[in-house]
């Protein structure tokens, strides 16, 4: 007999963490792989921000904090909001969490009955649906093509909205696409949401910094602000300021909900750890220099990665608008035969494929529910990246059409 709870039963470990697991462990037998698997800046975090949380640990004790954040850091977050998005939120309209992942989970747990809908458009970052089902809500994905731009329409959603929809979430610059949206695109899926008062908003924009060719982040709060009392803008210093490990995410959103997160994060991790929320102080009051730079770098390295995958004749990949991804369009490998003699069925088996063969792990377009793609991750270097380019071009040109 099992020990394990049955709702866990429809759940997936993350995707692109497993993928990850496999380079690794490829690696660890001598074997030399490049992970694109995960997410993650290669840059060391800004020299001013950990030193900031070295010089408190050295001088302070590090106790126990608030469960929805320090007050130090809650205000740095209301300045943030206000600063760059034009959003007035009050201190206790702020939540912080173990990075943004946790946010939203509490914010699922705070609202999700058994049966309630989440429209995630696909694609739509993995960890997304799996939350929802752990949760007891049904995930609704509706199709964005590459030809919408990897973007919601109104019809779109007009179409997927139901009496049981809870939430909607928005990704913007999104994973793994990049795609981006306007305020006028944002202001008609706000025309759609105002007719189901019963639907609360999910904008995940914690790729707002890393978006390219001069365009202008606009926050579904700011182009939306009739919703605000249904809207959770969620952020975190994971990409923006290259700190994925130091694990600090955060939000604003109305009052009865933040306050119904602090209840569920007081009675699970308490509190996220007392450095970290000092590391994430001195990054938002600090010197932004940083934040320019790492843009610039992921936009280079965006080109470089355009320009090899256009001279693949079998893949596609419209140029992503923002965050560190590029979702390539696998369609013309489907049926070609490797040359052991495999015939590749779908893009999970594209992906063992150039795993094996190329040396390159990426991540199926299955896992973000648009298919059939791959996903690799733009965070390394120039000179990875073009490796990597190479080793799936010639992983390509050993297929037969």
């Amino acid at each position: 007999m099992s020990h394990i709870a049955g709702r866990l039963s429809a759940v997936k470990p993350s995707a692109s963490m497993a993928v990850s697991q496999a380079a690794k462990d490829l690696a660890a037998t001598g074997v030399d792989v490049i992970d694109l698997g995960l997410g993650e800046p290669d840059f060391p975090a800004p020299a001013h921000i950990t030193e900031a949380a070295f010089a408190a640990a050295r001088k302070e004790r590090m106790l126990y904090t608030a469960s929805l954040g320090t007050p130090d850091l809650r205000k740095a977050i209301v300045a943030k909001f206000r600063n760059e998005n034009g959003l007035d939120y009050a201190i206790d309209e702020i939540a912080v969490a173990n990075g943004a992942k946790q946010i939203i989970f509490n914010a699922l747990m705070a609202t999700v009955e058994e049966g309630d809908e989440a429209i995630l458009p696909a694609p739509y970052f993995v960890s997304y649906p799996e939350m929802v089902k752990l949760l007891g809500g049904l995930p609704v994905t509706p199709a964005c093509p590459a030809e919408n731009g990897f973007r919601l329409t109104p019809q779109v959603l007009e179409a997927a909205l139901t009496k049981k929809t809870r939430w909607l979430f928005l990704n913007m610059p999104g994973n793994p696409s990049g795609a981006v949206y306007t305020e006028a695109q944002l202001k008609a899926l706000g025309a759609v949401l105002a007719n189901y008062p019963d639907v609360m908003i999910l904008s995940d924009e914690i790729y707002e910094h890393i978006i390219f060719d001069g365009r202008k982040f606009v926050s579904f709060g700011a182009a939306c602000p009739e919703l605000r009392d249904r809207s959770l803008i969620v952020n975190g210093m994971s990409k923006a300021y290259a700190m994925t490990g130091w694990r600090v995410g955060y939000a604003a959103g109305p009052n009865d909900l933040i306050k119904a997160m602090a209840t569920i994060q007081s009675q699970s991790c308490t509190s996220v750890s007392a450095p970290a929320q000092i590391a994430a102080k001195a990054a938002l009051e600090g010197p932004q220099d940083c934040v320019a730079e790492f843009r610039a770098a992921f936009e280079r390295r965006r080109d470089l990665v355009v320009e090899g995958i256009a001279k693949i004749d079998a893949l596609s990949l419209d140029p992503p608008e923002g965050a560190f991804y590029a979702y390539i369009g696998c369609t013309a490998l489907i049926g070609a035969k490797t040359p052991s003699g495999q015939t590749l069925e779908d893009d999970v088996a594209v992906a063992k494929y150039l795993l094996d063969e190329g040396r390159v792990a990426a991540v199926p377009g299955t896992a973000y529910g648009l298919s059939p793609f791959f996903r690799i991750s733009t965070a390394t270097s120039e000179a990875v990246l073009e490796e990597a380019v190479k080793r799936i071009a010639a992983a390509v040109a050993k297929l037969e059409f």
